[in-house]
């Protein structure tokens, strides 16, 4: 299974069932292309940098000093969790991007910095069903996986529990669907 890179503090919400959807654009190294869900299913893999108190919604920017107490030892990551990518919408609308703001934990300012960045592509919204991993991985980092990439190739299979039961994610990715005009 691949692994996607994202803040630890947006693991940890997504964990939480705080966030079920991930607003993308891509990194530095994806600027061209901009951002791509390659795989459906796929490893939450945390990284540490850039992430920001500034960048959250008030509710939840206390979260990173938690996360910021429990990162891995140097050379290694833990990976807690898996997503599977139930549906992906690009939009440049910032209207409806500020519609989502209760299924994510970026702040308004940050959201329109990102759409700000390469201005050209969308924005990915990408509504996910995460799961909270039977048993807590520990992988050393490689070289190849620093920088600011999307994806990194783990070869790893995964199980675990759905966060949301099917009850809570149906009704939430419901409202998701109708703030992105998708229909159910």
């Amino acid at each position: 299974m691949q692994a996607l890179k994202e803040w630890a503090v947006v693991c940890k919400a997504l964990e939480e069932g705080r966030q079920i959807v991930l607003l993308r654009k891509g990194g530095i190294l994806e600027y061209r292309q901009g951002f791509e869900v390659k795989h459906d299913k796929f490893l939450l893999f945390p990284t540490f940098e850039h992430q920001s108190k500034d960048n959250l919604q008030l509710d939840y920017a206390d979260k990173m000093d938690d996360i910021l107490k429990n990162v891995p030892a140097s050379g290694s990551n833990k990976i807690s969790s898996y997503a599977n990518a139930i549906n992906v919408t690009e939009t440049n609308d910032r209207k409806m991007l500020r519609s989502l703001s209760r299924y994510h934990v970026w702040n308004e300012s940050y959201v329109n910095a990102r759409m700000d960045y390469n201005p050209k592509k969308p924005m990915s919204v990408i509504l996910l069903r995460v799961f909270k991993l039977d048993n807590p991985i520990l992988v050393d980092n490689k070289p190849e996986w620093a920088g600011c990439k999307s994806w990194i190739p783990l070869d790893i299979e995964a199980s675990g529990k759905a966060v949301l039961d099917d009850q809570q994610f149906d009704r939430l990715a419901s409202e998701v669907r109708g703030a992105l005009s998708i229909a159910i």
